[in-house]
């Protein structure tokens, strides 16, 4: 590789600082960018292989590296700077990575700069412009981490203002099991769910699924639930609460949004189940002899049309019946293929384990559609299970 001298000029710079990862295969060079970054306020590390520079990212904070993109020498191929340069962004994706390469190979630095590269100087450097550039990379790298931590910082707290809405515990229900759990796609998500006791003889439960993802689904999501909460303490029937509901969030969904929503309310005493749908995907219940049957209602979803008459039905829930509720996230789950986990392995699952509890059961289905789509949802997904039992006798 052709030595490169270092330019005699002495920029005006502010002063500055910040910790420099230099990477050359000559010493000479090494010395000199030492020189001149120290002379600025940088404190610098030299290393001469491009294994070197992985290591001591991996060991140590940076605010900068300043490399050349060719170390084998008598070549200017650049190959092994081009991989160190997405090996580094794969490390960190606000790392500024300032390239050499000399001059009459700018398609070298161009390509640099498509696998990551932040900018790039040509050799001989001119000092100015390369501590103009460095001093630029590293107060703009600075202050993405910090809009980052804030970003972090307040998705951190709307994740625990959203834990806080769904339920802490879910009530004993004698002669039933039940267990709920939802994860986002996202640091927060549109899926809700609730299990509540009403009376001392009805038990309601419901889940929905705002469209979208993200911070918006999940503020639409907190005026839903703070819209349903006094509904529910009401006991009112499934329709008249679906349509209270809908008329409330008529006037607030933005155009183009919409909530997906499942209500019921559990007769503990004579095991009747009232429910509505609104445009969710139906539930399953499975009966203990492996029959399945979907919970459907022609219901629309919540939040678009005010004068909608919401419908009910019933149906009876016996001793080893399990009903599974749940979001689309679960169900359209894909896999490489593209190949949903679909209602038809969450039938399956269930019939071939009769015995296992609620709890037991949803984590067998989180489980099955995690390893369906190598844990990579595609949506935010949630999921309730309900088992009739033998009750006790006193």
């Amino acid at each position: 590789m052709e030595a490169t001298l270092l330019q005699e000029t002495h920029p005006e710079a502010p002063p500055a600082s910040g910790r420099v990862l230099i990477a050359d295969d000559q010493k000479h060079i090494l010395d000199a960018l030492q020189l001149l970054l120290k002379g600025q306020g940088f404190s610098t590390e030299a290393v001469t292989h491009p294994a070197r520079v992985l290591s001591l990212l991996e060991t140590g904070e940076f605010d900068a590296v300043l490399m050349d993109l060719n170390y084998a020498r008598d070549t200017t191929s650049g190959s092994e700077g081009l991989e160190l340069v997405s090996l580094i962004r794969l490390m960190d994706q606000l790392l500024p990575v300032v390239v050499m390469t000399a001059w009459g190979n700018v398609d070298l630095a161009v390509e640099a700069m498509r696998r990551g590269a932040s900018d790039f100087v040509q050799k001989p450097w001119d000092n100015r412009q390369l501590l103009q550039k460095l001093h630029h990379q590293v107060s703009r790298a600075k202050m993405q981490r910090l809009a980052q931590r804030q970003q972090d910082d307040e998705l951190r707290e709307a994740r625990e203002i959203q834990e806080k809405l769904l339920p802490k515990s879910l009530p004993e229900v004698p002669g039933y099991e039940v267990a709920g759990m939802t994860q986002p796609k996202r640091f927060v998500g549109g899926d809700y769910y609730n299990v509540m006791r009403v009376d001392a003889d009805h038990i309601a439960l419901c889940i929905a699924d705002v469209a979208g993802k993200g911070l918006p689904a999940a503020l639409l999501m907190s005026s839903f639930q703070a819209a349903l909460r006094p509904l529910m303490s009401q006991n009112l029937a499934p329709r008249e609460l679906c349509g209270r509901l809908n008329r409330i969030l008529c006037d607030l969904t933005p155009v183009g949004k919409f909530i997906s929503f499942f209500y019921a309310v559990l007769n503990a005493s004579d095991r009747q189940l009232t429910y509505c749908n609104a445009g969710h995907n139906p539930p399953l219940l499975i009966r203990a002899d492996g029959r399945s049957t979907e919970l459907n209602a022609a219901g629309a979803v919540l939040g678009q049309f005010p004068s909608w008459r919401y419908e009910q039905s019933d149906i009876e829930i016996s001793s080893g019946d399990k009903l599974v509720v749940f979001t689309d996230g679960l169900v359209e789950a894909c896999d490489v293929d593209e190949e949903p986990f679909g209602d038809d392995k969450v039938v399956r699952i269930a019939r071939e384990n009769p015995g296992s509890n609620a709890r037991d059961l949803m984590g067998l289905l989180t489980q099955a559609a995690s390893q369906h789509c190598g844990g990579h949802f595609q949506d935010d997904a949630s999921l309730i299970v309900l088992r009739a039992i033998e009750p006790e006798l006193t």
